[in-house]
């Protein structure tokens, strides 16, 4: 890759990804275990409550249950994302490019379906900060991981210069 001056940008969002999506799982961590730890316990001969879900989260709306399982696959693959991105931005040439940009742009759908939901529970209203964060964080990341893969195919669509 000839053109160097994209480097530092897609580094440093790289770096601002990685630590948004490190949070944004650790986030969902919490509150997946408060989901299980608070879940529904039925005993033999007990029927299920008559709206019961299978995603129930003691906190936030109905859309939380979704929007924290989503938000936790794209925190996962997110910060992997950004693990082949640093092996990119380190090397920078065009053998390592695929790597990256098809991880990110997997990590991007996947963040994009996170804040589909996140902008449904919001719509629904009644939820805590943490969850807040995470709605945050994803809305913000939508853009960052985009603004990502254009910097890293930017580079690549210079076409060197010959001296």
């Amino acid at each position: 890759m000839a053109d160097q001056g994209m480097k530092p940008v897609a580094g440093l969002l790289l770096v601002l990804n990685f630590c948004m999506y490190v949070i944004v799982a650790a986030i969902g961590g919490w509150a997946l275990d408060k989901a299980i730890d608070h879940g529904f316990i039925i005993g033999p001969g007990l029927q299920l409550p008559a709206h019961f879900s299978p995603v129930y989260f003691p906190m936030g709306n109905a859309a939380t249950g979704f929007f924290v399982i989503f938000a936790l696959i794209a925190g996962v693959v997110g910060a992997a994302s950004a693990l082949a991105g640093l092996h990119h931005v380190k090397t920078w040439n065009r053998e390592s490019m695929p790597a990256a940009t098809s991880s990110a742009i997997i990590a991007w759908g996947l963040t994009l379906l996170a804040m589909g939901l996140a902008c449904k529970e919001i719509d629904l209203e009644g939820r805590n900060a943490r969850l807040r964060t995470m709605e945050a964080f994803l809305i913000i990341l939508s853009a960052t991981q985009l603004i990502y893969i254009a910097a890293i195919h930017g580079a690549a669509a210079i076409p060197p210069k010959h001296n």
